[in-house]
């Protein structure tokens, strides 16, 4: 398959982070690419320096996931004047970190709306219109759903997190043998950790969470992080040869085959992973805010 480039597409989360590097790729290559985030005046200006790189075009809409209807909207509103819609990254999402104890119905009401419902709704959105718009044997159209190396691996002390992008894996696998029918290709997104804003951003942490912890603990296990283009032209890439699984780093790589074939390693490392992150909490609790240790 030739270079990915297609002509319309919408990006959920795409004002920063991997959603906006992954626009910054396709508006290079001519897409016209829709910003769809929360956060409207970073997806404005976000928009405003993609376009004037050309040679596609980006556009800012103001989004939140959680309300399908708005997701519809946006979505058929998109299709009916550009005349389809190529891709529907699903990417929006937000980051938990701390112990189960300490996660109330809050963390997993908005983990679910956001991180899975959000892509549900996305991809449901997106389905009806790119199954309508099949011509042939053609492609209809392609989804591509942002989960993370935490949905093929256990991630413990991020328990609605986790939950939410493990689900989001199985949701894609699921969805892509359904949409072959339909001529839509499905493909989930599953980077190392990445050095966005994201991560120093944890959703409402527990009383037992240092500021930084996550940074520092996951730059233990990935001393480098990878760049959010880094992540959007492995995505890219990924859909380019249509796998179906699209591990970004090599972290990623070397964990998902472990998961697969040594998973006995991998339970080990997280069990010390657990206990690590168990001890920094005891600290913050004793009132040390040391999160090296």
């Amino acid at each position: 398959m030739g270079a990915y480039r297609p002509g319309t597409a919408i990006i959920t989360g795409g004002a920063s982070g991997i959603g906006r590097a992954l626009a910054a790729c396709l508006v290079a290559g001519g897409t016209y690419a829709v910003l769809a985030d929360r956060d409207y005046p970073a997806a404005e200006r976000a928009a405003a320096d993609l376009s004037a790189g050309g040679p596609g075009r980006a556009v800012a809409a103001e989004l939140d996931v959680t309300d399908a209807a708005a997701v519809h909207a946006l979505v058929d509103s998109v299709a009916a004047q550009r005349g389809r819609l190529d891709l529907m990254a699903n990417n929006a999402g937000v980051l938990f970190a701390g112990a189960f104890e300490e996660t109330t119905d809050r963390h997993w009401d908005v983990a679910i709306a956001v991180n899975l419902r959000g892509v549900v709704e996305g991809a449901r959105a997106a389905y009806d219109v790119m199954a309508a718009q099949r011509r042939g044997r053609e492609r209809a159209g392609v989804i591509l759903n942002t989960a993370s190396l935490a949905g093929l691996i256990p991630g413990p002390t991020m328990a609605p997190y986790t939950t939410t992008k493990w689900a989001v894996v199985g949701f894609s696998q699921a969805l892509r043998a359904e949409a072959r029918r339909h001529g839509i290709q499905v493909n989930v997104l599953c980077p190392g950790y990445v050095d966005t804003k994201l991560i120093d951003e944890v959703f409402e942490p527990g009383p037992t969470y240092a500021v930084g912890r996550f940074r520092a603990n996951i730059k233990a296990l990935q001393p480098r992080l990878l760049t959010a283009d880094e992540v959007a032209a492995a995505a890219v890439r990924g859909i380019e040869r249509d796998r179906p699984v699209i591990p970004v780093g090599g972290f990623a790589q070397l964990s998902w085959r472990a998961q697969r074939f040594a998973p006995g390693v991998v339970r080990q490392s997280t069990r010390l992973q657990a206990a690590r992150e168990a001890r920094q909490a005891r600290r913050v609790a004793h009132g040390d805010a040391d999160v090296t240790g």
